[in-house]
């Protein structure tokens, strides 16, 4: 393994970026691929960019989503740990510290709470600590919540823990052009990231202009970052459906139920958690007076509390209804049998819409 006092270089005989062929043009790929494809991209260009954790290496992780990096860049610069998620955030702090950009993957959403000191007390605070001397760039990459029939451990919407970590920069994307485009943000951000991928989407496939997606990151382009950024993802006037990561699919799927029965909802992709962009959120809601945030996590104390909360402080005198929730129960993640009754589904999305004070308006 490298030292931390030096950039990574490749290793002798493994092979070099330019070694093998390049995905170009326009391209069918899954929400996975595009991730790794933002990973060897930012890898390519800058070599203190590194990758590791948990059977990341050979394997290609447990969702593939690191398949290739080491074949391509080497054993320096993209390898397995130890089964110590304490250990990979404290080794990834060491090598942030002394000029490297390490990408790390936690594997499954609880398996980073052995980790959550080191993030939280660590990870977050470095930047503040040094009055901005000393910051961080680190990508923390998680595979999160449900929708794969998995089980307690392996399907958290552990969102809350990082949104209320000041320090921390939360993002989690919803489509393939998206997983793309946010990762190569979030390594080129100089904080630390934590990078929220929801696992029901892994498979799900879109065709992307690859040409168009790198050019985003060549010299010379102004193309915005996407962190801090929602998104109108469906236009509507009759109310606003506001959702993120792997939510989205339920609210839109919601919003072309409704437009059959002649109801027209809006979608917002929120995409950034931290920073939160109030702006597109408030004149979406504005738009139509009426809102439903949509979320897996338990609806206590959560980002969807939060979205509720900054909606009505915000937008009050434009509501006809006060903002209702859609979220998951406040309980344990449940059995896989169970899962459909516990995550929000177009049925209980729609029930709520129903709920917002039509009669008076």
């Amino acid at each position: 393994m490298t030292t931390m006092a030096h950039k990574p270089q490749p290793q002798s005989g493994t092979a070099s970026p330019a070694a093998e062929p390049e995905l170009s043009g326009v391209q069918t790929l899954t929400f996975a691929k595009a991730l790794t494809l933002a990973m060897a991209d930012s890898m390519a260009v800058d070599p203190s960019v590194l990758v590791f954790g948990e059977d990341v290496g050979t394997l290609g992780g447990v969702f593939r989503v690191t398949d290739g990096l080491t074949r391509r860049f080497g054993e320096d610069r993209c390898f397995d740990t130890p089964l110590a998620e304490s250990g990979i955030i404290g080794m990834a702090t060491g090598m942030a510290i002394n000029g490297m950009k390490p990408v790390v993957e936690m594997q499954f959403d609880a398996f980073a709470y052995p980790a959550f000191e080191q993030i939280t007390s660590h990870v977050a605070k470095m930047g503040n600590r040094t009055k901005g001397k000393v910051r961080l760039p680190i990508v923390i990459r998680i595979p999160y919540a449900g929708g794969i029939g998995g089980v307690e451990h392996h399907c958290d919407s552990s969102e809350a823990y990082y949104v209320h970590t000041p320090g921390l920069t939360v993002l989690t994307p919803s489509t393939v052009t998206d997983a793309y485009t946010m990762l190569r943000d979030a390594i080129a951000s100089p904080d630390p990231v934590i990078f929220l991928e929801p696992k029901k989407l892994y498979f799900s496939k879109d065709t992307v202009d690859v040409d168009a997606l790198r050019a985003r990151y060549g010299a010379g382009s102004t193309a915005p970052s996407t962190i801090g950024r929602a998104v109108i993802a469906r236009e509507g006037s009759d109310a606003t459906l506001i959702a993120y990561g792997p939510s989205m699919a339920a609210a839109l799927a919601a919003a072309e139920t409704a437009a059959a029965e002649g109801r027209s909802l809006q979608v917002v992709d929120v995409r950034s958690l931290v920073p939160f962009d109030d702006e597109t959120a408030c004149a979406a809601v504005r738009s139509t007076g009426r809102a439903v945030v949509i979320a897996e996590a338990p609806g206590f104390a959560s980002m969807a509390s939060e979205i509720v909360a900054r909606i009505q402080e915000r937008c009050f005198h434009s509501l006809a209804a006060p903002v209702l929730r859609v979220t998951g129960f406040d309980i344990p993640f449940p059995a896989p049998r169970l899962e459909k009754y516990y995550l929000p589904g177009v049925d209980r999305i729609l029930d709520t819409v129903e709920e917002l004070q039509w009669e008076e308006s």
